[in-house]
């Protein structure tokens, strides 16, 4: 039998994909390009004939019944490491499970809480190998396939052939049917003039050659747009961004200086919009791997220079970063925070950055608290932070005291609450 034989023997319909799914089963799906759109729209209708079946997901591209209605519980409930709107207004109901969880471990611990039986993904057309790509989202996908007993491709031709450890054969499927969905775009996120001049502050830490890793929204965007005047960047990054392609597709980064995996665009999933997918398509400079193997902190850390960029809620006037609750109520996930913080700190010449506006709520709260609010998340510990900048400056934190850590910190919060900033460091015997 030929790769087309092959594949004619295994096609089916929709349908046919969801009368697979039984009581008591345990779905993984990718998401971004590799999320299977057509699968999640209809997966919902199966609830009046199962029970007891769980959905390992995270940040849904689509906004889908299987999400949003919440009588569903106990029927099919949702297992994930990452909250989204969709997690955060059905919390009440107990129906979303959070697995806490550091990006390098993900693949490994989804397994480890709630193997997935079934795995059903969006996959490329397949070559002439034989093969069809996950392009797009290799957080835990690996791990997921190997571990299914039973494999659903949702085989949508608007995905491209991205390289790395995407490739999968048609005969690992145990089903295939056709979609014709649009590639999910991330969002446009213009930066504003605070977050430009943050990202101005963030810039001046950059320098040439540096292999960076950003995440995505309205700061990271400016950052990228500031290091439009930078010359051989490399990157090593959890998330594949528009702002990079742009630094791509500009000559900004050229992977040239690099000294672990030279040349290559390293990832481990991609979300942007068509220009970044442009780029990446079939093109060997660009590899997604696992995120065990491109998040693991040992891996970061072999980039010298690595510059790791990330967002937080708040920061305590030591160093600790939250970047996943709002006090108790979880509102996303640690992601690669950490990975990437404990990978910058060992790089050689490395630097981990934490990047946010001095307030929040309209001026009315300081992001920079002597304490994290109560049952605050501590995403990355005050012993990996390097610097925390605003738009009012950088203070550095790592070889520095607990007390030049306090003053540094102060410095750089909004003028408006330094002075009780201070007082609060006063009465909790910080310096």
């Amino acid at each position: 039998m030929n790769y087309q034989e092959l594949y004619r023997s295994k096609l089916g319909s929709l349908e046919g994909a969801l009368e697979l799914i039984r009581s008591g089963d345990t779905i993984a799906t990718p998401i971004y390009g590799n999320e299977p759109a057509q699968f999640l729209k209809q997966l919902h209708t199966i609830a009046p004939r199962v029970e007891g079946v769980a959905l390992w997901t995270m940040l849904m591209m689509g906004d889908y019944p299987v999400m949003l209605d919440n009588s569903l519980k106990g029927q099919i409930d949702i297992y994930t490491f990452f909250y989204n709107k969709d997690c955060r207004a059905g919390h009440q109901t107990g129906r979303f499970h959070m697995v806490p969880l550091n990006l390098h471990a993900v693949g490994e611990t989804v397994i480890q809480t709630r193997r997935p039986n079934i795995y059903v993904a969006a996959v490329s057309p397949m070559d002439r190998h034989g093969n069809v790509y996950l392009s797009f989202d290799l957080e835990a996908a690996r791990e997921c396939l190997e571990a299914a007993d039973t494999v659903i491709f949702e085989v949508n031709h608007h995905l491209p052939r991205v390289f790395g450890e995407t490739a999968v054969p048609i005969a690992r499927a145990d089903y295939i049917y056709e979609a014709d969905t649009p590639l999910p775009s991330a969002p446009a996120a213009p930066s504003t003039e605070v977050e430009r001049q943050i990202a101005a502050n963030v810039v001046s830490l950059i320098q040439d050659g540096d292999c960076i890793q950003l995440g995505i929204g309205g700061m990271p965007n400016a950052v990228g747009e500031a290091l439009m005047d930078k010359q051989d960047l490399g990157i090593h990054t959890e998330m594949i961004t528009s702002s990079m392609g742009k630094l791509l597709t500009a000559g900004v980064v050229t992977n040239r200086r690099k000294n672990f995996c030279p040349g290559k665009t390293i990832g481990a999933f991609a979300w942007g919009d068509q220009n970044l997918y442009d780029y990446m398509a079939e093109n060997p400079a660009v590899e997604l791997r696992r995120a065990a193997w491109v998040n693991d902190p040992f891996n970061i850390a072999q980039n010298d220079n690595m510059v790791s960029v990330n967002a937080a809620i708040q920061v305590d006037l030591t160093g600790q970063i939250c970047s996943e609750s709002m006090g108790p109520r979880q509102f996303s996930g640690t992601g690669g925070a950490s990975d990437f913080a404990y990978g910058a700190f060992h790089s050689k010449g490395g630097r981990g950055i934490i990047a946010l506006t001095s307030t929040a709520k309209g001026g009315t709260v300081s992001k920079i608290q002597p304490q994290l609010t109560p049952g605050a998340v501590v995403s990355i510990s005050r012993n990996l932070t390097g610097y925390v900048v605003t738009e009012y400056g950088i203070a550095k934190l790592k070889n520095r005291t607990v007390r030049q850590r306090v003053e540094n910190l102060i410095a750089i919060a909004h003028p408006d609450f330094r002075a009780e900033l201070r007082k609060q460091a006063d009465q909790l015997m910080l310096w």
